[in-house]
């Protein structure tokens, strides 16, 4: 009897798998997550192992280089299944050492010819570099929460007369909450960012936390121009998890390598802890934290931040579910991340939301891993959300055509006779939350 290792945190996916396959004389093993799959494949050694690529602790990115790099287990078969269909994600599987990719949901007929199948699409395996952890880090203490935008474009800085108003650098958000400075996100936003906390501190020890969603450039190339991480005075603890090829240290300084920058991450004189998420909750000093996956290529989360203030949710780049739409997003329906994400938004008091297409640009963007206004408001207003930051604006998108954007956002609000606000994330604005925060700001 051959032996199949099931890892997958979804239940509902999981049971009929393994029951089905114990039906077809199987010997199945389950595991609900990365960290207890690996444990359990070196314990048993399975003939074949099927892997859900998002989970929490370990992804399936993570299970793939770790079997892969084992003398033991190396050659045991990997079929990896997501919810979603991004090519990408199908490269970063491969190279991660896949061996067949299925997109949920699996009929079993589909599965067992996978199980038999003997071609092979693995690329290289990439060495992770696992960083060490650091505590959190503490700032002076502060009566209210202040939410402040330093870089709100997406894909690539768009600097010019035409957008001055919203701004043209990339993703960086700032939050000062219950004594921490913690910072969404490491675009080109992060630059201007640094040389105020340079001028605020004026010498003093900074210590900030940057919270990662993912490594694709336009959200990390600001990294290195940001000017408090030169002070070894400095203490900056970065946050993510592992991106789908690299490791998420192995992914910020391969930027900065030569001969794409003079300076490497290792000669930055600052205070720099570089940490890998497992889990999906965690704190930074006094603010809880939650992580969600988001459906946009690779791993890319949306964080929760719990202030004593209000909860302000920041889910820079997202895909949602749209029926009006032939083909479902990413090339598949992912029912159970639109769940997640729903309730990850929930009752929110402030949400920094991908709102990068109009109704007409996205009918050619499916699958791109980007939000299209309409739906997005329509997700804010079913979930309670109390104030909307339309957010990850799109290079071509002058100030005139934003402002068009949010226009059309606020009429759809203002049929649904809700009380949420509706605004377009702007550099330079400032959100300033009271104790308590009531009927949206």
């Amino acid at each position: 009897m051959k032996t199949i290792l099931l890892i997958d945190d979804d239940e509902i996916c999981r049971k009929p798998a393994a029951e089905a396959l114990r039906r077809a004389k199987w010997e199945v093993i389950e595991a609900v997550d990365g960290d207890q799959g690996v444990e359990l494949a070196i314990k048993h050694r399975p003939d074949v192992i099927l892997c859900d690529l998002l989970m929490p602790r370990s992804n399936g990115y993570h299970v793939c280089r770790t079997v892969r790099e084992r003398e033991d287990i190396k050659d045991t078969r990997i079929i990896v299944i997501s919810g979603r269909d991004f090519p990408s994600d199908r490269q970063s599987a491969a190279e991660a050492g896949a061996d067949d990719f299925l997109v949920k949901p699996v009929e079993f007929g589909q599965l067992l010819e996978a199980l038999q199948g003997t071609t092979s699409m693995r690329g290289e395996v990439n060495q992770p570099v696992m960083p060490s952890a650091a505590p959190s880090l503490k700032t002076p203490s502060d009566q209210t929460t202040v939410v402040k935008f330093w870089g709100v474009r997406g894909s690539i800085p768009t600097p010019g007369q035409t957008t001055v108003f919203f701004g043209g650098n990339t993703s960086c958000v700032e939050v000062r909450a219950d004594g921490e400075i913690i910072v969404l996100d490491a675009g080109s936003g992060i630059r201007p960012l640094g040389e105020s906390l340079a001028a605020e501190f004026r010498g003093q020890p900074i210590e900030v936390t940057i919270l990662i969603t993912h490594t694709h450039w336009d959200h990390i190339q600001g990294f290195p121009f940001l000017l408090p991480a030169y002070d070894a005075h400095n203490r900056l603890h970065i946050l993510g998890y592992e991106g789908a090829r690299d490791g998420l240290a192995a992914t910020l300084a391969g930027q900065m390598e030569s001969p794409y920058f003079p300076i490497a991450l290792k000669q930055m004189p600052g205070n720099i802890v570089i940490e890998e998420l497992k889990e999906m909750t965690f704190n930074v000093g006094k603010v809880r934290v939650e992580a969600c996956f988001s459906n946009h290529p690779g791993v890319c989360v949306g964080y929760k931040l719990h202030t004593s203030s209000g909860t302000i949710v920041y889910l820079p780049d997202n895909e949602s579910f749209n029926k009006n739409t032939d083909k479902a997003h990413g090339g598949a329906l992912p029912r159970n991340l639109e769940k997640n994400i729903a309730e990850f938004i929930r009752d929110s008091d402030v949400l920094i939301l991908d709102s990068q297409y109009t109704a007409e640009e996205y009918k050619t963007h499916v699958g791109w891993g980007h939000g299209c206004v309409d739906d997005v408001v329509q997700i804010a207003l079913s979930n309670g959300v109390k104030r909307l930051y339309l957010f990850h604006h799109d290079p071509a998108h002058d100030d005139r055509y934003v402002s068009t954007m949010l226009m059309h956002a606020r009429e759809i609000a203002q049929k649904a006779d809700g009380t949420m606000r509706v605004d377009a994330a702007r550099e330079g604005e400032q959100l300033v939350l009271g104790p308590r925060v009531v009927n949206g700001m």
